[in-house]
């Protein structure tokens, strides 16, 4: 092994990234690494069976003579892409982030500052921030994603792979991504890195900018997924649960007005509905007062469109547990899609 490679103040850096069917976003990012202040030392891409350009467009870089490797692989979830990926680099430090994610010119260069640092970090976790450059991804991110916290005095996201740097023997000892997983296989990985009790620091302004769902069709095509996975991933208590929980209160509501108002009661059960999704709507709308500030009208304007989104957002939970029922537990629906290279 080469002692200098394995020097934190050289650290050399393979970036791995799972893809699939990724034509429309894979050149942005490789031009996005290809101009780092700290450029990576090459670029591992596992593609995982793209029917699209995207292997095509990769190769054009490979005969430019740009530092990236491709790896192809039949079919494959995003952790089997991103241990493929690690597993053909060559570097003793990692960088992952994915597709559809486009880094800032500094995002390797601040990752890798507290690792040349401090010779014991093993772990750095960047940041993220969503493109939310219309009023339905605004108020889509305010539903879903976790608002920003502190840290040295600057706001980051939640630790995530889009943005993440770590030694190879990290990615080693915990074994890797589960492979068997669509969604929450980065967050299983990361609560495996978390009880290894590595040392694990943030770089505030190692960031990443996000590409969310553009319409409430697409969100709730891939929450879809992301619910069935998430039961998968034995996590229903964190997500799921919860929702089960508020409906059963409803639908318990419900049935009581129905029993005291008779006909008449068949109108409260909609009005309670409409006042239980306000009120999520603004709880979002409170939680992100600090990153997303806005007046009053434009507050009344997000919990207009707030409240379809969360209403979506709990029929893809539920539908997507429905097909875990039928398809994981029964066996009565074949499996779906395979697809990837989307961020979780």
């Amino acid at each position: 092994m080469d002692a200098a490679n394995t020097s934190p103040r050289s650290l050399e850096i393979s970036v791995c990234i799972p893809v699939r069917n990724e034509e429309t976003s894979i050149s942005a990012l490789i031009d996005g690494l290809l101009a780092q202040t700290q450029p990576p030392a090459e670029i591992v891409i596992c593609d995982n069976g793209s029917t699209d350009a995207t292997k095509d467009i990769v190769e054009g870089f490979v005969k430019d003579g740009a530092p990236v490797k491709l790896i192809r692989e039949d079919a494959g979830l995003p952790g089997r892409g991103r241990n493929v990926a690690v597993a053909n680099s060559r570097c003793q430090w990692i960088a992952f982030i994915d597709a559809g994610v486009t880094p800032e010119t500094v995002w390797l260069e601040q990752l890798a500052q507290p690792a040349k640092a401090d010779g014991d970090v093993q772990v750095v976790y960047g940041t993220y921030e969503p493109v939310t450059d219309s009023l339905f991804k605004l108020c889509a991110v305010m539903a879903y994603v976790a608002p920003p916290y502190e840290v040295a005095g600057r706001l980051v996201r939640h630790p995530s792979v889009v943005s993440m740097l770590m030694q190879r023997r990290v990615w080693e000892n915990v074994g890797g991504f589960p492979e068997n997983l669509r969604s929450a296989e980065d967050l299983l990985f990361m609560r495996k890195i978390a009880r290894a009790n590595v040392k694990t620091v943030r770089a505030p302004d190692a960031l990443v900018h996000w590409q969310v769902q553009s319409s409430i069709r697409q969100m709730f095509k891939r929450f879809v997924r992301y619910s069935q996975n998430n039961i998968r991933a034995g996590l229903f208590g964190e997500w799921q649960g919860t929702i089960f929980i508020y409906y059963a209160i409803l639908g318990a509501a419900t049935v009581k007005a129905l029993t005291m108002n008779g006909v008449r009661g068949l109108f409260i059960p909609p009005g309670l509905w409409l006042l239980f999704l306000l009120a999520r709507a603004a709880r979002a709308v409170y939680r992100n007062r600090k990153v997303y500030p806005a007046n009053l009208a434009c507050n009344l304007a997000r919990l207009f469109f707030l409240v379809p989104i969360i209403a979506a957002l709990d029929a893809a939970t539920f539908a997507g547990s429905l097909n875990w029922l039928l398809e994981d537990k029964l066996g009565l629906m074949k499996p779906g899609d395979v697809r990837n290279g989307e961020p979780a």
